[in-house]
């Protein structure tokens, strides 16, 4: 007789896992640390190639080496030079995330010229950059189907909840991650059968980002500062990197074969507020 427990688990160990990468080739700006890390080391785990992007090469050396599958490759986002360089290393692409950004903290009044330039350069220019030179890679022509559904490239952008509501002290950062949505929006338009772009709206992530934060404008009361981030998202935490990581691979993958131009908050409830 049968047992019915053995074969479910036979049947189980038989379906191929969920958001799977295999074969897949991704690029992560930004990858040597923080969010990027956590993504590198998600879309690795889920089974594809990544290039570590980022301005540091000797943390993304170190990455690579400890993560396996992986590459570090030098990338300024803001260098068309830098990135016609690393252009001519990826000879596939499948996966873009555009994780690489700044931030600053000042109101309108208190935002020099030159603060708001630079973020602009970065996070909305650095953005186009990388996406324009790698379009070609990611546009590639595909001859499988599965009922109807072409095989294409997936692009994720990294935002922020800043570019959904008004935060106080960050008119540069709010309106370059508003930017960001906006061209994520309008790419997955652009190009709605051959390409999906999607962007993922952080809350108040635990990375080095927000230690440099609290290191530059709250050494003082470091700690008081910690407590206010933690409490303005209502779950009470702020969110781990690899949280953000783990909506990259989904969203990466197969399983999110009907999403495009879509706007995901993982902000611990804090826009729901």
């Amino acid at each position: 007789m049968t047992d019915p427990a053995q074969s479910n688990l036979e049947s189980s160990a038989a379906q191929p896992q969920p958001f799977r990468l295999d074969g897949r080739h991704a690029l992560v700006t930004g990858g040597a640390s923080g969010i990027g890390e956590a993504t590198v080391k998600e879309l690795v785990r889920a089974g594809a190639f990544v290039w570590i992007a980022d301005i540091d090469i000797a943390a993304a050396e170190a990455l690579a080496q400890s993560t396996g599958s992986a590459i570090a490759l030098h990338l300024d986002v803001t260098s068309p030079t830098s990135i016609s360089a690393a252009l001519a290393r990826v000879n596939r692409l499948d996966i873009l995330v555009n994780n690489a950004g700044i931030g600053h903290v000042g109101s309108i009044e208190t935002t020099e010229p030159e603060d708001f330039d630079r973020l602009l350069n970065v996070n909305v220019r650095g953005v186009y950059l990388v996406t324009r030179a790698f379009l070609p890679r990611l546009l590639f022509p595909s001859p499988e189907e599965d009922e109807g559904m072409t095989v294409v490239g997936a692009i994720v952008n990294i935002a922020s909840v800043s570019g959904l509501v008004g935060i106080k002290q960050r008119f540069a950062y709010c309106t370059t991650k508003g930017a960001v949505i906006a061209m994520t929006r309008q790419l997955a338009v652009e190009y709605p059968k051959t390409l999906r772009v999607n962007a993922i709206c952080p809350g108040t992530v635990q990375s080095p980002f927000v230690e440099g934060y609290l290191d530059k404008f709250h050494k003082h009361n470091k700690e008081e500062m910690r407590a206010e981030l933690r409490a303005r998202q209502p779950i009470g935490r702020l969110g781990q990197p690899k949280e953000i990581a783990s909506m990259v691979r989904y969203l990466a993958s197969d399983e999110a074969a009907f999403i495009s131009g879509s706007v995901f908050t993982i902000d611990g409830g804090w826009t729901a507020a």
